[in-house]
């Protein structure tokens, strides 16, 4: 693309950029489908982020600091919601500082470092018992290719092809806790609680991998944004395999401010999450399946050349899930990324 191209949000009365082909609106098009249509779940998913935004990513480094808090407080078995008489819940936050480079226009590599703390009043051998589980999650190795781009005087689309690899750095004891050793008996039934070691395991163990896709398309002052990414997980400690999510984010927005290189925007954010049952030795983990849809508010800030935040607000509409789990009742997601 030509020097004499602007970039939103700027304006130009003429322009020699090619206007966006019919097909890359039909892939937008088609993308959008793909993040809006399939709902579902995992226990605590947090997507590893990548930072959106209208602007390309400029060469060099960047720091991004992303923190998702999820508050559960309702029981529910099988997707209908039933008591909760001990009082169990689970707060979680996971905070992911990621280190970017930017090694050519169209080629970004990064690496996602979570810290993550839990927590909890769950049951325990028949009585209510608090903790927490805290420390460093499974680090990733993410790579991000700029797959087409097209920018005009009003209007610019961007599609990134994403792809990482997930290192059991994290802590995964917890998974431990219903595995059963050679010649043992399996444990004798007790009063379920809705709170199990995979939903407080820091880590699985296991060497993952990530494929997905990142989506922008701006026109004036709408723009709409959305990800997709496919986690395909491996087995890891106590013979447990976390089965495969598939998460996704998007929505349509506006931008309410413009002036040169600030900009604020506000989306209407479709966010959700799916994954089947976990397996461990060899056998299908009951209360591990979930489906979650969530809708809210988002806002992107863009300040200056180097500074980019966002904030979101995450209300389940979608909740279900096998046996008896704890679920979410509100998300909030916070980022900032500052490029040097």
């Amino acid at each position: 693309m030509g020097a004499e191209c602007l970039r939103w949000p700027r304006r130009a009365a003429h322009s020699r950029c090619p206007h966006l082909s019919t097909w890359s609106l039909a892939l937008a098009l088609f993308l959008t489908g793909a993040v809006l249509v399939r709902s579902a779940g995992a226990c605590d998913v947090c997507a590893p982020y990548t930072p959106p935004g209208p602007r390309p990513a400029a060469l060099g480094p960047r720091l991004t600091v992303a923190t998702q808090y999820t508050r559960y407080r309702t029981l529910e078995e099988d997707g209908q919601q039933v008591p909760n008489p001990q009082d169990e819940f689970l707060d979680s936050v996971i905070t992911q500082v990621v280190g970017g480079y930017q090694l050519t226009p169209r080629l970004g590599v990064q690496i996602n470092l979570p810290l993550i703390s839990r927590e909890y009043r769950r049951l325990e051998d028949g009585a209510a018992v608090r903790g927490d589980e805290s420390g460093v999650g499974d680090l990733l190795l993410q790579a991000n290719l700029v797959a087409y781009r097209m920018e005009t005087a009003t209007a610019v689309f961007r599609l990134t092809l994403l792809g990482g690899l997930k290192l059991p750095t994290g802590n995964s004891d917890p998974l431990g806790e219903e595995f059963v050793p050679d010649g043992a008996r399996e444990p004798a039934e007790e009063e379920a609680s809705g709170i199990h070691g995979h939903d407080l395991a820091l880590g699985s163990g296991s060497v993952d991998g990530l494929v997905g896709g990142q989506l922008y398309w701006g026109w004036e002052r709408l723009f709409f944004s959305g990800t997709l990414h496919y986690d395909i997980r491996g087995e890891g400690s106590f013979d447990y395999r976390f089965a495969n999510a598939l998460l996704w984010a998007g929505g349509p927005g506006v931008y309410a401010y413009v002036a040169g290189d600030r900009s604020l925007g506000v989306q209407a954010a479709l966010t959700g999450e799916t994954k089947g049952k976990d397996r461990q030795q060899g056998r299908a983990v009951d209360d591990s399946a979930v489906t979650r849809l969530y809708l809210g508010p988002s806002a992107v800030l863009t300040w200056g050349p180097s500074l980019d935040a966002e904030v979101a607000a995450d209300i389940p509409v979608v909740r279900h899930n096998t046996a008896l789990q704890i679920v979410p009742d509100v998300r909030i997601r916070a980022a900032a990324t500052w490029r040097f």
